[in-house]
Parts: structure tokens; sequence; C-alpha cells
């Protein structure tokens, strides 16, 4: 770890552990998932969301999220592509007719490939977490080390462990759901009117967002 620049690392898996935790979009799009077509699709949304985590690591290592800090333009088109993607599918959710069979309703982008693919999407697009990124893992970094460049990565690849972790957790938890949820027609459409309400509003509170 010394080469490498890594200091008080147990803390920061502690605070890796806090923080995924912390309910937030990620937690409340897999359980949406996972609950609504089964536990595959919510662990091809968690593979998603981790995969987003992978390419927030990987900017935050070379430096491509120092722009979006630096950077108005960049931040709010970011910002707002991934504002309008959340309502998107908020939306489509929202408008799902009321009584169609629950088969026939995976999301509007059915099966497990639309759900990496929307998980991944909704965290590349939420510049926050690009900024989070950039923040939290040099605190835990010595850049005056040989390879910090390095050091980053372990953290960031250390973080996506713990989140991978929970995200699966919350796969599962949400395959329980859908048994309850696949016997109950009108159950499953108030889930749909509930999830596609919380990620609209998730977008809204995005497009909302200042840079910190």
């Amino acid at each position: 770890m010394d080469a490498l620049g890594i200091q008080h690392f147990g803390a920061f898996l502690l605070a890796c552990i806090a923080l995924n935790l912390t309910p937030g979009l990620d937690t409340f799009y897999i359980l949406a998932r996972s609950s609504r077509e089964g536990h595959a699709a919510g662990l091809a949304a968690a593979l998603g969301i981790n995969a987003g985590c992978l390419v927030h690591t990987s900017a935050a290592v070379v430096g491509i999220s120092a722009v979006l800090m630096t950077s108005a333009l960049a931040f709010a088109a970011l910002k707002y592509l991934g504002a309008a993607y959340l309502a998107w599918i908020g939306l489509r959710m929202l408008l799902t007719r009321t009584g169609a069979p629950r088969a026939a309703t995976a999301t509007r982008g059915e099966g497990a490939a639309a759900a990496f693919r929307q998980g991944m999407l909704t965290n590349v697009l939420n510049p926050k977490v690009a900024l989070f990124y950039l923040a939290f893992l040099p605190q835990f970094v010595a850049l005056h080390a040989a390879h910090p460049q390095l050091g980053l990565l372990v953290l960031g690849l250390s973080f996506i462990g713990t989140g991978l972790s929970w995200s699966l957790v919350l796969a599962l938890l949400g395959g329980r759901i859908h048994r309850l949820l696949h016997t109950r027609p009108r159950l499953g459409t108030a889930m749909d009117r509930l999830c596609g309400t919380v990620l609209l509003g998730f977008g809204v509170k995005l497009a909302l967002q200042q840079r910190a």
C-alpha cells in the first residue's frame, strides 16, 4: 500500500460501507427493477450501476472528472442529460397501461440487457457521482507517492466491491417482492406508479442541483 500512497484504508472501507448503505437513486433503481421483473433483472441493474462506477473511477484516475469541476458548461450538459434520462424512465413507468400483464411490463425496455444499460447510464450521466469520486478518493491517497494513480484505482475498485455486494443483496430482496406482485396485479400497477414518480423526482432533483 505504501508504494500506492494509500492511507487509512480501514477508515476508507468503513466510509464506503456507510455510503453504500445510505439509500439513494442506485438503491431505489435496483429495487424497482428487481421488484418489477425479478432478481435476474435486478442483478443486471446492479452490475450496470457498478459498471458506471467503474467509468467514474477511471475518469477520476485520468483526471477527466476535473473537467466537470472546472467547466460549468460540461457539468450542466451532463446534468441535464442525466435528468432527462431519469425523467424518461419515470414517465414510461407512470404511463404503464393499468391492468397490463406483469410479464409484459419489463420497464419498457425488456430484460437483463436493458436493466444493465439503464443502470449504467443513470450512473454515468450523474455528474454528482463524478465529482464525488474526484473529491472522495484523493483524501485517502498521498499524491506524492510513487504511483498515486494506481492508489486511486485500487480505492475506486474497493468502493465498487462494497457497493456491488450491497447491490446484489438489494436485487435478491427485490426478487422476493416481485413474486408477491406477480400474484397481485393491482398492487403491481401501484408499484409502477410509485417507481415512476420517484424516478421522475430524482430527475427533477438532479436538474436542480448545482456544482458544489
